[in-house]
């Protein structure tokens, strides 16, 4: 800013602007909360059917968010305004009394209409009235007149450039909406800015020579900035794409001397967090800056990147800082299309992963596995993004990527030789699995229960098709993720599992053999079994309360039939397993635990039988193991008598006049549990 730009500027517009915007945010939040209390909350508790259920609801609660989202970004917009006209009227204000004070020594401050300015005397003692009195001034007091105005216009030039890169920042991260960044004044907005292009740098030019005690005030700075919009895009966008890959390539190689793998070893998990979350974070900005930072690190996948000792590609460094945080939809779809196109270039991906002269030790510091299988933490970022994960799924172009990830791909082993907790890949693809066919983030113990689409039936549909083909050889890591997926969709599960035939017109039915295979896989983990038989309890309690069929014995024979489902897929799960069976003799399950968010929401009726149903069927499960397990065949329901006489009880409660003796109920839920296990049978050729 040049002097007479600053000494004669009128800021009252500037403080209008300010006024302006803050009328504008106080009439936003109003509109904020009425759009949250009665758009937002009417959508919620409204029965919707059919494409509103998925079109119009979903379009009312983003419109119910993009107020809150306006209210912000106008907030931030006034704060900044507000303390930048502040900052300037202060900066004029103070200039003009260096400037009058200056003139008590005959000092003069004149621009030179380049932007430049130049001390001069006022008064030159030549050219003064006879008889005035000329003040004497010294070289030092010009010397320090000068320093003293350029301090002035050099602190008014920052505040005015910061305030305008602050605000087109804010404005360009959503050109087609409203940002969430929310910053009470403008020097805060600056400091992230500052901040994020000093860690920026320090990352590019030290890399892993960083001190141990620049490490840990990095470190902090990044942790202190994981809600900082625009702090997170400045880092992103100064550090560039392939800054980020050779920062990580150079961290995770040991061999060059850096000294952090030594000295901060145990804190480098933390850092892979926190700067993961801040590159997530970036990614949330619709930025033109953004959208090539994404496309550009999409296309760097495949590129090999050399340290000292070894040389890695794309993928696996980037992967890595995929683990944590909030990532773009968008970005998540196009960076796993790649990578799914990519490995199947490859045709044998984990000979190329695990190749190297030497690999790199490891990659990841937040789990147990050394970060080289680059799905591990592609899968990872899905699961924390259920819509990027729903869209994965259902993808077929240019790859069928449930196909490729469920059924083609080879995944090979990523953990040291103690390892016990299975496949991190398998494993990391189950709960994106899970997030893709449910909508809620698995490993997210407070994620919101959503509404199911005809997207998540989708993915249910295909993940069936393609983990019923590989039979026993389905990975034994999915199980749990599938006990889930189907007790979130307990309804269809129950409806197909009790049908008598297949019928393809009907949109709650499941492909019957599909299911059986699945469900026979997961009984062969004791806890899944758990969970889908507790979530399946729940639903034919619901289904016998809620539903009203012309005959109400129709509830009746399907929770039957449905028992007899899950005994014959039990069975089959025994019999493969018979050499070396997984259950555990004294086993009594104890509930969801994990799963607690995709069980079957029942009614206040229906929830009264839940702990009955509940404690009669564990006691079935325990006098079964009691017995020996493997003695089941032609047996199937010896040990089903107390749930089924519970839920032929709770029938009667549901139904008070329909024929309600005792015996007649158990014996026929009884004989539709055989019928249901005999149908089963058949399903699975076994007859």
């Amino acid at each position: 800013m040049d002097l007479d730009a600053l000494r004669f500027a009128d800021f009252s517009k500037l403080g209008t602007a300010a006024a302006d915007w803050d009328a504008m945010a106080k009439k936003l939040w109003e509109l904020e909360s009425d759009a949250r209390d009665n758009l937002g909350g009417k959508a919620a508790k409204a029965d919707w059917k059919g494409v509103n259920a998925t079109v119009t609801k979903e379009f009312i609660g983003k419109t119910a968010k993009e107020f809150a989202d306006a209210a912000t970004q106008a907030t931030s917009i006034a704060n900044i305004l507000r303390d930048t006209h502040g900052e300037l009227d202060g900066f004029k204000k103070q200039l003009n009394e260096t400037i009058s004070q200056a003139l008590t020594r005959n000092l003069t401050v004149v621009g030179t209409g380049d932007g430049g300015f130049t001390v001069t005397m006022n008064i030159h003692p030549d050219r003064a009235a006879k008889g005035t009195t000329v003040p004497e001034h010294t070289e030092a007091d010009a010397i320090s007149l000068r320093n003293e105005v350029q301090k002035i216009l050099q602190q008014a030039t920052e505040s005015d450039s910061t305030a305008a890169q602050a605000l087109t920042m804010l404005v360009s991260q959503t050109p087609y909406g409203f940002s969430d960044a929310a910053y009470y004044d403008r020097d805060r907005a600056a400091q992230a800015m500052k901040d994020a292009e000093r860690i920026a740098n320090l990352l590019k030019t030290k890399g892993d020579d960083l001190s141990p005690e620049e490490f840990d005030r990095l470190n902090k700075d990044l942790a202190a900035y994981k809600d900082d919009r625009l702090f997170q895009e400045k880092l992103a966008t100064t550090l560039g794409p392939r800054g980020v890959l050779d920062f990580w390539a150079d961290l995770s190689d040991p061999s060059d001397g850096g000294n952090l793998q030594r000295a901060r070893l145990k804190d480098l998990g933390d850092f892979q967090q926190n700067l993961s979350l801040a590159l997530a974070g970036a990614t949330q900005s619709d930025s033109p800056a953004m959208r090539t930072w994404e496309n550009d690190m999409v296309r760097l996948g495949e590129e090999r990147i050399q340290t000292r000792g070894a040389q890695v590609y794309g993928y696996q460094l980037m992967s890595n800082l995929m683990r944590t945080g909030d990532w773009d939809d968008r970005f998540l779809n196009a960076y796993g299309n790649a990578l799914v196109a990519t490995e199947k270039k490859m045709k044998l991906p984990d000979h190329y992963w695990n190749a190297g002269a030497p690999p790199t030790p490891k990659m990841n510091f937040i789990g147990e596995d050394f970060g080289r299988d680059p799905m591990t933490g592609f899968m990872t970022a899905l699961a924390a993004s259920p819509n990027a994960a729903t869209e994965f799924f259902n993808g077929t172009e240019p790859d069928d990527n449930a196909k490729y990830v469920l059924g083609d791909r080879r995944t090979f082993d990523d953990t040291p030789l103690n390892h016990k907790d299975g496949n991190s890949a398998w494993n990391a693809t189950g709960a994106a699995l899970a997030a893709a066919a449910t909508g809620m983030n698995p490993n997210d113990p407070t994620a919101p229960r959503v509404d199911l689409t005809p997207e998540h039936r989708k993915v249910l549909d295909r993940s069936l098709e393609y983990l019923s083909a590989r039979g026993d050889d389905m990975p034994s890591e999915l199980r749990d993720d599938m006990a889930k997926v189907l007790s979130r969709h307990s309804d269809v599960v129950h409806h197909s599992a009790s049908s008598l035939s297949d019928d393809a017109q009907d949109p709650r039915q499941l492909d019957r053999k599909q299911l059986l295979e699945v469900t026979k896989q997961i009984s062969r983990d004791q806890d899944s079994y758990g969970v889908l038989n507790d979530a399946m309890n729940r639903e034919i309690l619901n289904d016998i309360h809620t539903e009203h069929p012309s005959d109400p014995k129709e509830t009746l024979q399907r929770g039957g039939a449905t028992i007899g489902f899950l005994e014959e897929a039990r069975y089959q799960a025994l019999k493969t397993d018979k050499e070396d069976p997984s259950w555990n003799a004294k086993w009594l399950y104890h509930g969801f635990g994990g799963a607690v968010n995709f069980i079957p929401v029942v009614g206040d009726a229906a929830q009264r039988g839940v702990d009955a149903l509940a404690y009669q069927w564990q006691l079935d499960e325990q006098a079964r193991i009691e017995k020996g397990i493997q003695e089941q065949n032609g047996k199937t329901f010896e040990f089903r008598e107390n749930q089924l006489r519970a839920l032929s009880q709770e029938w009667a409660k549901a139904n008070p006049g329909s024929g309600n003796n005792a015996y007649t109920l158990e014996n026929e839920i009884n004989l539709s549990a055989l019928n249901g296990n005999s149908r089963a049978k058949g399903l699975a050729g076994d007859q």
